[in-house]
């Protein structure tokens, strides 16, 4: 199969791969670990690929990614040493050390990537769009037209002089989008920022980052939905976490629900995040609503899905025991330069 043979090809030309300096390294990170990087269209074929195959394509091309991250480090290591070794004695060990300071990934950006690993894992593909978006692909095609009482569950800004163009209020504008114009199977995962017109406080803020996951073929269930999450939960918090799903409401999902994690009542702290009950929300889900699909020209008949939207700065304040939403947006560089050895 070609994207097989693909992964094959980068495999060995990564295994090949000998730069002589730093330049060639850069090149080398540049194509296999950059944003833009070559292995990252692959994983957009996962949908071609022939269902008692995706397992083994996933695989393959995990391997690939460790293979070249792998790699790398090799390759940084052998030249660092050889340009230790050329500079020989010429090093003055009596000087004092040059302390530069040194940088820190957010806290938002280490949620993120985190679950964007996760869900990579079992086949999920980033999808990434525009945040000013049309009132057609943010509310309309998401089963939420013009008189839907749901608007009102999100205070909208609308753009200068316009009733049409907006800041997105959810990813599931990107959805909608990858909806409209790709074919199922569709298993997508999309991260980025969000805006609605809401109170600045310590438990909310008038731009957030989400994770919204859609995944639609032939035959998907409930049951499909709730081992995906259970293995997300897992995953993000520990092998021996529970979780229940609590009936809910979407305009976009029927059944909806909300997933609660076990944290427990041992300590002040959970006790406090999950209000004394050991139980703390982390996401919406639910069956996508053959009204979106119909919207999106997917025949509801012969398709079905799941969708789910997970807040990332929630799971950021919990996992660093942040109490002040507000500190993840001032860009105080005392906060941010506790999360230097975080990674």
């Amino acid at each position: 199969m070609e994207a097989f043979e693909k992964i094959k090809t980068l495999l060995t030309e990564i295994s090949e791969a000998q730069p002589a300096d730093k330049d060639g390294l850069e090149q080398f990170r540049i194509r296999f670990l950059g944003t833009k990087n070559i292995i990252k269209p692959i994983f957009g074929e996962m949908r071609n690929v022939p269902n008692d195959q995706k397992k083994d394509f996933g695989l393959a091309l995990n391997e690939l990614k460790a293979a070249a991250e792998s790699r790398f480090n090799v390759l940084k290591d052998s030249i660092e040493n050889a340009q230790d070794q050329s500079a020989g004695l010429g090093l003055d060990l009596s000087l004092p050390v040059d302390n530069k300071l040194q940088g820190s990934r957010h806290p938002v950006s280490i949620v993120m990537n985190k679950m964007i690993d996760i869900f990579e894992k079992i086949g999920f593909v980033v999808a990434e769009e525009r945040e000013i978006e049309d009132d057609w692909h943010n509310f309309t095609a998401m089963n939420t037209p013009a008189d839907h009482p749901a608007r009102d569950m999100q205070d909208t800004f609308y753009l200068k002089n316009s009733i049409t163009n907006l800041l997105r209020t959810h990813t599931s504008s990107v959805q909608a989008r990858v909806m409209t114009t790709q074919k199922p199977p569709i298993r997508i995962i999309a991260p980025g920022r969000v805006y609605r017109n809401e109170t600045i406080s310590a438990r909310s803020h008038c731009q957030f980052h989400q994770i919204e996951g859609l995944y639609i073929d032939k035959d998907v269930s409930f049951a499909d939905m709730r081992q995906t999450l259970l293995y997300f939960a897992r995953e993000m918090y520990g092998a021996k976490t529970d979780i229940r799903l609590r009936p809910s409401y979407f305009p976009f999902t029927e059944p909806s629900a909300e997933m609660d994690v076990w944290l427990g009542t041992d300590t002040a702290s959970t006790k406090r995040l999950t209000k004394g009950t050991g139980w703390l929300e982390v996401l919406g889900c639910g069956m996508v609503d053959p009204n979106v699909l119909i919207n999106c020209d997917i025949d509801p008949e012969e398709y079905s899905g799941f969708a789910f939207g997970i807040g990332i700065e929630r799971s950021a304040m919990q996992k660093f025991n942040i109490s002040d939403i507000r500190q993840l947006f001032e860009n105080d560089v005392r906060f941010l330069r506790q999360f230097s050895n975080v990674i």
